[in-house]
């Protein structure tokens, strides 16, 4: 696939919408490739992926619903169970995160989450020119220590989100792009 048509034809696909085939570990190791080429001032590779598929997306679904109890003491078993279930709509989840190097003026925390980030949409364009879907899932687990410390992330890394990936059961809804114009100013 040419790689301009590539990322122009990327979109996220809703997790719901996500079956397999998914790919295989030694896919994934080939895919993560394309993630180590991300800008990464300091050449720190903060990134790191955990591979989370079968009964181990229950388990995820497991820490999801406990660290909402916590969160929100309130909530119903309604929304626990939602929680819960938002870990297996995908048949592989990655779990994503700036291993953070802290004391390092020159590449602060900040400068690791982006270049983390620069390596997941590099993933995301990897998954789809390969006839993935995917999507990146953010949102309160990424910042509940509740979800972080099971995952063994330390209390300083930085969980960016969780990467739904799959085949689409249907054809999922395409998205309007703004213009680019839209976004671009002159000096």
């Amino acid at each position: 696939m040419d790689a301009m048509a590539c990322m122009l034809g990327r979109q996220s696909t809703p997790a719901g919408f996500l079956a397999e085939p998914a790919p295989d570990d030694d896919e994934i190791l080939t895919l993560l490739e394309t993630a180590m080429r991300a800008p990464d001032h300091g050449a720190l590779r903060p990134w790191r992926f955990l591979v989370i598929r079968d009964g181990r997306r229950h388990d995820l679904g497991d820490i999801f619903a406990a660290a909402l109890a916590k969160r929100e003491p309130d909530c119903s078993p309604d929304e626990i169970e939602k929680a819960r279930g938002k870990a297996t709509r995908a048949p592989l989840v990655l779990a994503v995160w700036a291993e953070i190097v802290e004391n390092i003026p020159k590449v602060p925390p900040i400068e690791q989450v982006v270049a983390t980030a620069a390596a997941v949409q590099n993933l995301l364009n990897a998954l789809h020119a390969r006839g993935y879907n995917a999507i990146l899932v953010t949102g309160a687990p990424c910042y509940d220590e509740n979800v972080k410390a099971p995952l063994g992330l330390a209390p300083k890394d930085a969980l960016v989100g969780f990467i739904h990936i799959g085949t689409a059961r249907e054809g999922s809804p395409v998205k309007n792009r703004p213009d680019a114009a839209e976004f671009l100013q002159i000096w």
